[in-house]
């Protein structure tokens, strides 16, 4: 009796073995569902079943918790056959960016914090970059161009989004273009005249051309001084 008493009491105030599996899982299902707004050590310590400070043995801060959680997102997608032409494998490879993060929002979040990325997705970075420099930009346009590209990626994946959420709400105000009037015509007459159909427009809006028209203008600069 003497020793199951002993350990009984050794047992009291053992730390809970912690699963870097249950870290990461229940860091992704934040972000997924809140955003990154919502996620915080405090926040994952408490739903894994432990305390702040055990979970900072394990992973040192926020930022090391977001490129855990990262890591591996990339190698769930197949890699595209890519074609031989350079021009048409920088198309080829911003739009399987685009399209692996639109289904991915949480990770554009992520990303939208600078310097963190999941290093098995630098393939598409290297990619770019190189296709650039076979086009016949320098190393540094080349570093640039895909700097406009991810640009243009990003915010039109967040742009969609912010639409996605508005539209659950059918009873909101729509703002623009409905604010536009006749009497606007005199200081905005290109705006006046599209507001009708501004929507249709823009539904319209075709990625894969306008990121087309984006890499023929970046690709017009080679050679050209700064």
């Amino acid at each position: 009796m003497a020793a199951e008493e002993k350990a009984k009491k050794r047992g009291v105030g053992r730390p809970r073995r912690l699963e870097p599996e249950a870290i990461v899982a229940t860091a992704r299902r934040i972000l997924e569902e809140e955003g990154v707004a919502a996620l915080s050590m405090r926040r994952v310590a408490k739903e894994v079943g432990t305390t702040p400070m055990a979970l900072y043995h394990h992973v040192r801060d926020k930022d090391e918790l977001l490129m855990l959680t990262l890591a591996g997102t990339a190698a769930t997608v197949p890699r595209p056959e890519l074609p031989a032409d350079p021009r048409a494998r920088l198309l080829a490879v911003t739009l399987h960016m685009h399209g692996t993060l639109a289904r991915m929002p949480w990770v554009v979040e992520v990303l939208s914090l600078g310097d963190l990325t999941d290093k098995g997705a630098l393939w598409m970075v290297e990619e770019i970059v190189g296709a650039g420099v076979e086009c016949g930009l320098t190393p540094v346009e080349a570093v640039r161009a895909y700097r406009t590209l991810w640009h243009c990626v990003y915010g039109d994946l967040v742009f969609r989004r912010a639409m996605e959420r508005r539209a659950e709400e059918p009873d909101r105000k729509r703002y623009f273009p409905d604010m536009l009037t006749d009497a606007d015509a005199a200081e905005l007459p290109h705006l006046a005249a599209l507001a009708d159909s501004w929507a249709e427009l823009t539904e319209d809006y075709d990625v894969a051309r306008q990121l087309g028209a984006v890499i023929d203008g970046l690709l017009a600069q080679a050679g050209r001084p700064e």
